[in-house]
Formats: C-alpha cells, structure tokens, sequence
C-alpha cells in the first residue's frame, strides 16, 4: 500500500472508529507509523481529523434523539453518562477517545445541546493527546 492509501485508510479508520459502529483506528496509526515515519505528524492530524469528525457526527446523532424518558429507557446503565455531561460540560469530552464510554458522551452532549463549538474542541483535543500518546512512542 503507498503512503496516500495508508493516509486514507487511517483517515476512515480514525473516523468509523468513533461512530457508533465498532473498531479501532489506533492499530492502524501504528501500522503508517512503523511503514512510513517520515509521516508521524500528516498521520496525527489526520487520525484526529477523522476520529473528531466521528465524534461530532455521535454529537449530531444526540441533537436528533427524543426525549428524555425515552433516551434514559434506551441507553438503560448507561444513562448516568447523560449526567456526567449535565455536570461537567463539554469539558467531559476529553474523554470521548475512551472506548464504549466516548461514543455515548458524544451523544449525550449533542442531545444536551451542549456548545457545538466547545464540543468539538474539547472532543479533538482529546483525540489528539490519545494519538500524539499513541504516535510518540513509535517514534
């Protein structure tokens, strides 16, 4: 695979990764990085790129959830996320890199119509220290 496919393919990794939908982006980072580290910061910033524009496509899907009672029957355990982002606010989303937690933080803040704006800083910036952690110690 030449360095723009394995650019694409962290690109959409990084982004289905931080959908609703299954899977991991991180083996992939790691993979452009030991294949072509002359492209350490291009694959950080576009696994960022694409994992936060997951992240805000999660926030996007809570803007069109109904209303409470029913998201609380839906999420079931996983409603007391919804006040994890009631009392902390955007800032919660540093933590929407973490697995199974992240995705659901991102809708919650979206249906909480929590600041786009601040949303997706604190959701990039978050994607972007997993990454860069990730990112520095194959280089």
């Amino acid at each position: 695979m030449n360095e723009q496919a394995s650019l694409l393919t962290l690109f959409t990794s990084s982004f289905l990764a931080a959908t609703l939908l299954p899977g991991g982006s991180e083996a992939v980072l790691v993979g452009v990085l030991l294949a072509y580290p002359d492209l350490h910061w291009q694959a950080l910033v576009l696994a960022t790129i694409g994992n936060t524009l997951g992240g805000m496509s999660s926030y996007l899907i809570g803007r069109f959830l109904p209303d409470e009672q029913a998201l609380h029957k839906r999420l079931g355990n996983h409603a007391q996320k919804l006040d994890w982002v009631r009392r902390h606010g955007s800032p919660i989303l540093l933590l929407s890199w973490t697995p199974l937690i992240g995705d659901i933080l991102c809708v919650a803040a979206g249906w909480l119509r929590t600041n786009w704006f601040w949303a997706l800083f604190f959701i990039a910036t978050g994607k972007f220290a997993r990454y860069w952690l990730i990112a520095s110690a194959f280089n």
